[in-house]
């Protein structure tokens, strides 16, 4: 325990373990693809279950919330909604001048998710002093740094967008479409101004606060370091279903360079002549113009690797349950969820070190380094050619997410951080005494 740690218990206050009144902010939620949702519906959940109070206030599209906690629906122009994607908003609609810069800036090739979110919050929130804490999932809107003047406040950064958004525009040859990433991602530039102005930043590694520390300029003695949790009641390990020699699975979005299927289809290609029966199976599935389905042609690879589109937890479960091994090439990861759900259905995990990873595999996996697609080969190779191996990895890695990776114990971290908070802004807001 550190020495600051040490002080704070010496200086709480007589009420420091009631049960607090928590606003859990997040500018979509959505609980099938992307991580938000899943964040904010588990952590929610866990925190309902230590006995605090939660509202959610969520953008859309909205997490599903059958927790304890309330869903307070947050409506927006919602112009990223597959079933009315780009749609031109009302007249209406477009008198309310927050939807008219969202909608001004998500035309002009931007994305304004986050901070119009920040502006209805602030809106909602200004005159509410009801709330103990406010916890801002990533959206480090100046909404949100309006709303911490008044109200105690934390923000969740699961790693540095920035990250992200460099990625993207190396993997880009054409000179117009980098641009457009530098257009997209220019929200980042209000991020990096709000993020500092936060006295309690939560990340979810010490690569990714060490990372954030750099690109936001944030000191890291602000950063409260609370990992994950894996949903061990709905990834486990299934009975009574054989694995399948050679068979392997990636999560990872199939569009996004900073996931690393490129990397794993390469490495496939490589080892088609010594494991003939190797087979990719891919849970989702690529844009209708994605550059994956070229790639998967050019390598010769139609016949061996097949995407699952969307499916229910029940089938995800069963997929781990005939996987031979779960492979994670992301090229960077603040935490890396996909390599935590593999461990807990008990199937062995070969990952890259991008990021934070190495935190999260541990020795329950092999590791490469991100991008290398032979070192990806050699490994896979390793694991389909050693049964013993890949039961020992297997066994480790389901030990390790029991042992580590609860939402309870994210849940305690997050209270102690939000606690922490509550005792620095009530030192900080009172009035100070000097004496003769």
């Amino acid at each position: 325990m550190r020495l600051s740690d040490l002080t704070l218990q010496r200086t709480a206050t007589p009420d420091e373990d009631r049960p607090l009144r928590i606003c859990l902010l997040s500018y979509r939620g959505n609980p099938h693809c992307g991580g938000q949702g899943v964040y904010v519906r588990h952590l929610s959940h866990a925190l309902c279950q230590l006995g605090h109070c939660v509202d959610v206030l969520s953008g859309q599209p909205y997490p599903h919330l059958d927790n304890g906690a309330r869903l307070h629906r947050m409506p927006s122009l919602d112009l990223y909604n597959p079933e009315a994607l780009f749609r031109t908003p009302t007249i209406r609609e477009l008198c309310n001048p927050i939807n008219m810069l969202e909608w001004v800036g998500i035309s002009t090739m931007g994305f304004t998710e986050p901070l119009s979110f920040g502006l209805r919050a602030y809106r909602r929130l200004k005159t509410h002093n009801g709330y103990d804490i406010l916890h801002d999932n990533q959206s480090l809107s100046y909404g949100v740094w309006a709303l911490a003047r008044h109200i105690p406040t934390v923000a969740t950064i699961h790693h540095p967008i920035t990250v992200d958004r460099d990625l993207a525009i190396r993997a880009e040859t054409v000179l117009w479409k980098k641009a457009k990433h530098v257009r997209w991602y220019s929200f980042i530039g209000m991020q990096k101004r709000v993020a500092p102005t936060l006295k309690r930043i939560i990340t979810v590694s010490s690569h990714a606060r060490d990372d954030i520390c750099r690109e936001f300029r944030i000191p890291s003695e602000r950063f409260s370091v609370v990992p994950n949790g894996i949903d061990t009641d709905r990834f486990y390990p299934l009975p009574g279903i054989e694995r399948e020699p050679c068979r392997l699975i990636v999560t990872n979005s199939s569009d996004i360079a900073l996931k690393g299927l490129h990397v794993l289809l390469r490495a496939m290609a490589e080892l088609v002549p010594s494991l003939p029966r190797i087979k990719l199976v891919v849970v989702g599935m690529p844009k209708k113009k994605s550059p994956i389905y070229k790639l998967i042609a050019d390598l010769n690879l139609r016949q061996r690797v097949h995407f699952t589109g969307r499916i229910d937890q029940d089938e995800f479960v069963r997929q781990y349950a005939r996987a031979w091994a779960a492979v994670v090439p992301s090229l960077y990861e603040g935490f890396g969820l996909p390599a935590g759900e593999a461990m807990a259905c008990g199937v062995p995990v070969i990952s890259t070190t991008g990021g934070a990873l190495p935190e999260v595999v541990g020795n329950a996996g092999l590791l490469v380094p991100p991008g290398n697609h032979q070192a990806l080969a050699r490994a896979i190779a390793k694991v389909c050619e050693q049964p013993d191996l890949a039961t020992t990895l297997g066994d480790a890695g389901y030990e390790r997410v029991m042992a580590h990776f609860t939402w309870r114990a994210a849940a305690e971290k997050t209270v102690a951080a939000y606690r922490r908070t509550i005792h620095d802004y009530r030192r900080l807001s009172m009035p100070q005494h000097t004496g003769r």
